[in-house]
């Protein structure tokens, strides 16, 4: 039978034959740790004991502590893209009345309330970047929100920026709000379900043209008045 030492030695022998998977290893440790102590708290050599790989083998993937941040910001970024668009890429040849406003609301609310800590340490990296493009998800939703704006379902005069900005802000900051409000799996689903209803009813009545979306409008008005009658969850 292996000891432990044995099983951590064959671990560590594994992942060196995998560097893609040593990688993931070590971006998964470091949103932990990230979503535990924040950025401050976050070091190549702690991200290495919590991954299960020498200090050597993650200095090899990462050979500062700023390298990892920032790799470490890309990776939740690329996993919030794929929540609230999924496969979907920009594309300047892309319909966008075919992308449905609810669906990105209820998922961009879904993993802000599943990865709290996590959102707001990636939120306040991308917000205090001087290339926010280069964040995958930011450019994404930065730039299906411009085509938008630009079409005659928007409203005009849109600020797309200071309008991403307060969005994001209102969505990763209310599971702060929620967590106080909300203390079970139900409850925390509910409280986002809130929040997404209420960010599609604003903008419906601000940024989007509510005639061009009458269908829309009437099931965000019956989500709205079902929640409003609704306990709040405990």
């Amino acid at each position: 039978m292996l000891d432990q030492g044995s099983i951590a030695g064959a671990r560590v022998s594994r992942r060196k034959r995998d560097p893609d998977g040593t990688r993931v290893a070590i971006l998964e440790a470091a949103g932990k740790l990230l979503a535990k102590d924040g950025p401050e708290g976050l070091s190549v050599s702690q991200v290495a004991q919590l991954a299960g790989v020498n200090r050597g083998t993650a200095y090899q993937h990462f050979q500062t502590r700023e390298q990892l941040l920032s790799a470490t910001t890309a990776w939740v970024s690329e996993r919030l893209r794929q929540a609230v668009f999924g496969d979907q890429l920009p594309s300047d040849e892309q319909d966008i009345s075919q992308i449905d406003p609810q669906s990105v609301s209820e998922h961009l609310a879904e993993f802000a309330m599943e990865n709290p800590e996590l959102g707001r340490v990636w939120l306040f990296e991308v917000l205090s970047s001087n290339r926010p493009a280069s964040d995958p998800f930011w450019n994404q939703y930065k730039t299906q929100f411009e085509k938008f704006a630009r079409s005659d379902l928007a409203q005009p005069g849109i600020d797309c920026e200071v309008h991403a900005v307060l969005t994001l802000i209102g969505v990763f900051l209310w599971p702060v709000f929620a967590g106080a409000h909300a203390h079970t799996a139900k409850g925390r689903l509910q409280m986002a379900k809130r929040y997404s209803n209420e960010v599609l009813r604003l903008s419906l009545h601000g940024t989007m043209r509510p005639e061009k979306f009458p269908e829309l409008d009437a099931r965000n008005s019956k989500a709205i008045k079902a929640s409003s009658g609704r306990k709040r969850p405990k």
